[in-house]
C-alpha cells in the first residue's frame, strides 16, 4: 500500500469523543482542497489530544493553541503548504 502525499493527519482523543469533530475537520479540508491533497487519514489517540499533521510536521495543537482550530485559518495554513497561490473565496476575506 501506498501512501498519497501530501497527507493530512488528524489525530484525535478517543477518550474524549473527539471523532465527529476530527471527521467534520477533515470533511472540510477534502472538499476544498480535492485535487490537493492526496490523503487524510483520522489517528485515534488518548489524553486530550487534537493535533492536525500535514506532511509529518504539526500544524495546529489542541494543547499548544488552547483549544480547536477556526476552519477559515485552519484552511489557510493547508493552503500555505500545499497551495500557496491559490485563492479560498470568502475564506480569505475579513
Amino acid at each position: 500500500m501506498t501512501t498519497r502525499e501530501p497527507r493530512l493527519e488528524i489525530e484525535y482523543c478517543t477518550q474524549c469523543r473527539w471523532l465527529l469533530r476530527a471527521a467534520w475537520t477533515a470533511q472540510e479540508l477534502l472538499t476544498t482542497f480535492s485535487t490537493e491533497l492526496g490523503e487524510v487519514a483520522l489517528i485515534p489517540g488518548t489524553g486530550g489530544v487534537f493535533d492536525i499533521r500535514l506532511a509529518g510536521e504539526t500544524i495546529w495543537s489542541r494543547k499548544e493553541n488552547d483549544g480547536f482550530p477556526d476552519l477559515a485559518p485552519l484552511k489557510q495554513l493547508v493552503r500555505d503548504r500545499i497551495a500557496p497561490g491559490r485563492a479560498l473565496g470568502h475564506t480569505d476575506r475579513r
